[in-house]
């Protein structure tokens, strides 16, 4: 699988690692607009995370919008995934879990809406695994699609701070003109793909890093909030997601 930059040991250690999974979404999550529109306009009634491990995104969905919902990870903890349903209010039989490897796996339905957040980047070939998400989509049905923007100022905090993880990340994939390029040639209609956020920074396991290193990011952060929120505009120095959606 030389198209992944990542294997089932570094998603196995990464979540080991994470304290407090199990937190209550809230109704303004992250990209809340954006799915909410999505569901709104095109009358979608289920849709599927794909490696969205614990699934956040899957329980906001039908928390908050009612869909009928799956998770499609290859590493799920029961236990985990259980204790962010009773955070929220849900139980377990509702969200359906796939717990599998994507390359090796044939979609047994369709759905409305395919999304994942923070996945394609940790793939070399961006357009397999944009097309292993369409196989998920019904006709009329919407792709969704987030990753984070490490060509901004939060990349170089990556790449300086933690270029492990920086690594593990397909930078060539953040681009939304190839993101849009691909779609367009996969037979997608209405695609749009830009850049999301005025502006953010982060670490993983910041708790580890030095206190040099955490002051200042956090000088940082403060700096480019003040900045966004005085002249905000989405750019590809600043915001620190791309977004791509459209429909097959």
């Amino acid at each position: 699988m030389a198209n992944l930059l990542t294997d089932r040991a570094f998603w196995v250690n990464y979540w080991e690692r994470k304290k407090g999974l199990a937190v209550q979404l809230p109704a303004n999550y992250l990209f809340h607009r954006q799915l909410a529109e999505v569901v709104s306009k095109n009358d979608v009634k289920d849709a599927i995370e794909l490696g969205g491990f614990p699934g956040y995104y899957a329980v906001f969905l039908k928390k908050y919008l009612k869909l009928d919902v799956t998770l499609l990870d290859y590493f799920v903890h029961p236990p985990v995934v259980q204790a962010l349903l009773e955070k929220n209010d849900l139980k377990e039989s509702d969200i359906h879990i796939i717990e599998t490897d994507l390359f090796n796996y044939q979609p047994e339905k369709q759905y409305d809406l395919v999304l994942s957040c923070g996945l394609i980047e940790h793939f070399n070939d961006t357009a397999d695994i944009i097309n292993r998400h369409i196989a998920f989509v019904k006709p009329g049905g919407t792709l969704f699609i987030t990753l984070p923007n490490f060509n901004a100022v939060n990349g170089w905090f990556q790449k300086t701070f933690d270029k492990e993880n920086y690594d593990k990340h397909n930078i060539e994939s953040m681009n939304p003109r190839l993101l849009k390029n691909i779609c367009e040639a996969a037979g997608l209609k209405q695609v749009q793909a830009g850049y999301f956020g005025r502006f953010s920074v982060w670490l993983e396991d910041e708790s580890q890093k030095s206190i040099a290193v955490r002051f200042f990011k956090k000088a940082v952060w403060i700096t480019g909030k003040i900045f966004t929120k005085i002249i905000p505009f989405d750019s590809k120095n600043l915001s620190p997601y791309i977004i791509l959606v459209a429909k097959k």
